[in-house]
C-alpha cells in the first residue's frame, strides 16, 4: 500500500522560480507539484519549502571525532552528533570530509579514516542517521603517504568526491609567505628558526610528491567515475592543470582570475558559506560575495559551520545587490547535486527524492522548521 503525504500552502522554491502551491509525496518520492490553493494536506502556512540541502565540503565530522589535538572520540557518537546538527540545518545529503595524508599538522594515522568510514556504514545500516552521508576524500597530495591512505577507499562505493590539496607555503591558499607565516607561525607558536625549518620541509615535500600524487589520484577518479575537486587554485596555470585533469569542482579559488577561469572552463566554483555570512574569508583571500556579484559563484559549502549553508543564500538574496532567492538556493541544492552525479535529488520535481526543508524567514536568520528525507521527517 502506498504512503502519501501532501504539503499545501507553501512557497515552493523551484530551480528557477518561487511559486505558491502544494507537493504530493508518494513512497518517499515527489509524485506531483501543483501551483495554486488546495484544502488537502498539511498547511505550510506560507513558509518556504525547498529541496533538502546538498553539502559537498564539511570538516565538521572531524571536529566531533577529534575535538582537541590528540583526542579521539567514539566514532559512532561523533557521527551521530555531527548528523544531528547537519539535519537540523536543513542538510539532507552530506559529503563528509575525511582527510588523507599525514603531515606536521597532526594528520591521522593510516587506517584511522577508514575506521571512521566503517563507522559511518554501521550507522547507516543501523538506521542511526537523519541525513544521507557520503564521502569526500581530502587528499593532501604533498604528503608522502597519501596514496597508501587512498588505497583504503578504492572499493568504497560511498566516495563521491576527492579534492586535490597542497598546503605548502607561498602558493594556492597562502599565495604569499607572509600569509603563511601569519597563519602557521601563530597557530603553532613557533620561533623564527623553527618556523623556517617547518616551511622548508613543507616546500620540499610539495616539490617531491605533489605533481605525481595529484596526477595519480585524478586519473584513478576519472577512470572510476568519482568527481574531483581542485583546491585553492590561484593562477591560470593552476586552472589549466585542473581542467586537464577533468576536475568538476573548483574549491575555494584564491583569486578572482582563477575563479573566473574555472567557471568559464565549466567547473562549478565552490566557496564557503561562512565567507558569505561574515563578508570575508577567514584566511584573507577573496570575498565569496564578490564572486557572486560577478556571476561566477556556483556552489556554497558550510565548511566549518553547518547552519551557514541555509543562512548564506538568504544573505545573498538581501540588500542592494540582491540575487534572486531561487538562484541562491540552487547553489546549495541542484548545482552541488549535479556536480557529483546525484541526479535524483536537489530539485523539487516529479520523480525525485522527497528530500525537503521547511523554512520560515521574515527577516534576518532563517528558521528551519521541518526536514524530510525521502518523505520521512528527520528534524
Amino acid at each position: 500500500m502506498s504512503i502519501e503525504t501532501v504539503f499545501r500552502n507553501a512557497r515552493l522554491v523551484l530551480e528557477d522560480e518561487i511559486v505558491t502551491g502544494s507537493i504530493l509525496l508518494r513512497d518517499g518520492v515527489i509524485a506531483a507539484v501543483d501551483q495554486g490553493a488546495t484544502n488537502v494536506g498539511e498547511d505550510m502556512e506560507g513558509d518556504y519549502v525547498m529541496p533538502g540541502l546538498v553539502e559537498l565540503h564539511t570538516d565538521h565530522l572531524e571536529s566531533h571525532y577529534s575535538p582537541r589535538p590528540g583526542v579521539r572520540w567514539d566514532s559512532l557518537a561523533a557521527i551521530q552528533a555531527h548528523d544531528a546538527q547537519v539535519a537540523a540545518s536543513g542538510i539532507t545529503t552530506v559529503l563528509d570530509c575525511l582527510r588523507l595524508g599525514s603531515d606536521e599538522e597532526g594528520g591521522f594515522r593510516r587506517g584511522e579514516m577508514r575506521e571512521v568510514a566503517d563507522a559511518l556504514e554501521t550507522a547507516r545500516d543501523e538506521l542511526r542517521l537523519r541525513a544521507d552521508h557520503l564521502i569526500h576524500l581530502r587528499c593532501e597530495v604533498s604528503s608522502e603517504d597519501v596514496l597508501e591512505q587512498f588505497e583504503d577507499f578504492k572499493t568504497d562505493r560511498n566516495v563521491r568526491l576527492a579534492s586535490l590539496m597542497d598546503h605548502a607555503p607561498g602558493q594556492r591558499q597562502f599565495q604569499t609567505f607572509e600569509q603563511y607565516a601569519l597563519y602557521y607561525k601563530k597557530k603553532r607558536g613557533l620561533s623564527d628558526e623553527a618556523f623556517t625549518a617547518f616551511a622548508d620541509r613543507r616546500r620540499a615535500a610539495s616539490d617531491l610528491y605533489s605533481a605525481r600524487h595529484r596526477r595519480t589520484i585524478a586519473e584513478y577518479c576519472n577512470d572510476c567515475g568519482i568527481a574531483t575537486a581542485s583546491h585553492d587554485d590561484a593562477t591560470l596555470e593552476h586552472v589549466a592543470e585542473s581542467k586537464a585533469f577533468g576536475v568538476q569542482v573548483a574549491e575555494f579559488p584564491t583569486s578572482i582570475e582563477a575563479a573566473q577561469a574555472s567557471h568559464e572552463a565549466g567547473m562549478s566554483v565552490l566557496m564557503g558559506a561562512p565567507n558569505i555570512v561574515r563578508g570575508k574569508s577567514h584566511s584573507g583571500n577573496i570575498s565569496a560575495r564578490e564572486l557572486a556579484g560577478i556571476g561566477v559563484l556556483d556552489v556554497l559549502s558550510s565548511d566549518y559551520v553547518p547552519f551557514s549553508l541555509i543562512h548564506a543564500p538568504f544573505v545573498l538574496s538581501d540588500g542592494e545587490n540582491a540575487i534572486p532567492l531561487a538562484k541562491t538556493i540552487r547553489m546549495v541544492t541542484a548545482t552541488p547535486a549535479r556536480a557529483v552525479g546525484l541526479d535524483d535529488r536537489g530539485r523539487i520535481a516529479t520523480g525525485l527524492r522527497g528530500d525537503l526543508v521547511r523554512v520560515k524567514r521574515v527577516s534576518g536568520v532563517p528558521v528551519v522548521r521541518s526536514v524530510w528525507r525521502e518523505g520521512q521527517r528527520v528534524a
